[in-house]
């Protein structure tokens, strides 16, 4: 018998390039809590400007860390985060850290710390049962797709690649399948998704819902929830926001 684990995802940052006012860059938390095993992990997932205090409010310690590639808006608060830990009171272990080529460099140059331990790029995380799965995928620097499962959770993230045959694999049934996107003919740059890349990729992935995210500050915000569902009528799509928490 298949034993589902309460999980809960919690959308710290949403804007590309760079937060605008009273929103963060890219991040995501995610809490996978299986009293069964007798653990609780905590995961952030990116963590770009202004992602760290939204993490700090939940009162969050994550057990591990993944980034998807080096552009600061997706890991300039793994700085943070490793600030924090280093100067904290109690020093805990090392936070394993999954990433690409140049984010340990990037961060380093910020300040180098002790605190992030890289780790290999796909396997069962140490913290319990999840399993991360990874694939290169297309950008303007070296970027890892992410796939997450567990009993009863299948999440996977684009981060912010372009399409290829390697992101339907990892969102082949994903809920959700979280994509960053852009709304502005971005299908031209084979590097970037688009929305409607994006909901095609849902759509033959056979993915249930889909989380359009990543959007350029100043955009209108009411599009993307509107584009996503028009483009992906075969599941749920919602545009991502600070604070949401979607049902897993």
């Amino acid at each position: 018998m298949i034993v589902r684990m309460p999980s809960h995802l919690t959308v710290l940052g949403t804007c590309r390039a760079w937060p605008e006012a009273h929103r963060a860059a890219g991040g995501l938390l995610l809490d996978h809590d299986g009293h069964r095993l007798a653990l609780d992990l905590a995961l952030a997932l990116d963590l770009g400007y202004g992602a760290h205090p939204r993490l700090a409010a939940l009162g969050a310690e994550p057990d591990a860390a993944v980034i998807t590639h080096e552009h600061p808006d997706h890991c300039a608060d793994l700085s943070a985060l490793a600030r924090a830990r280093h100067f904290a009171p109690r020093r805990g272990r090392r936070l394993p850290l999954d990433c690409p080529p140049g984010v340990l460099t990037r961060v380093h140059a910020m300040e180098p710390t002790e605190d992030l331990h890289p780790l290999p790029a796909a396997g069962t995380l140490p913290a319990g049962p999840l399993r991360l799965d990874t694939a290169p995928l297309p950008h303007h620097v070296p970027h890892a797709g992410v796939r997450l499962t567990a009993p009863g959770l299948t999440l996977a993230c684009s981060g912010d690649a372009g399409p290829c045959p390697a992101l339907g694999q990892l969102a082949a049934g994903a809920d959700p399948f979280i994509a960053g996107t852009t709304l502005n003919g971005a299908e031209a740059d084979p590097r970037v998704l688009g929305l409607a890349q994006a909901a095609a990729c849902a759509t033959r992935a056979a993915a249930r819902r889909l989380l359009p995210t990543h959007f350029r500050p100043g955009a209108d915000r009411t599009r993307p929830a509107a584009e996503a569902r028009a483009a992906f009528p075969g599941g749920e799509a919602l545009a991502a926001e600070e604070g949401m928490v979607p049902a897993l």
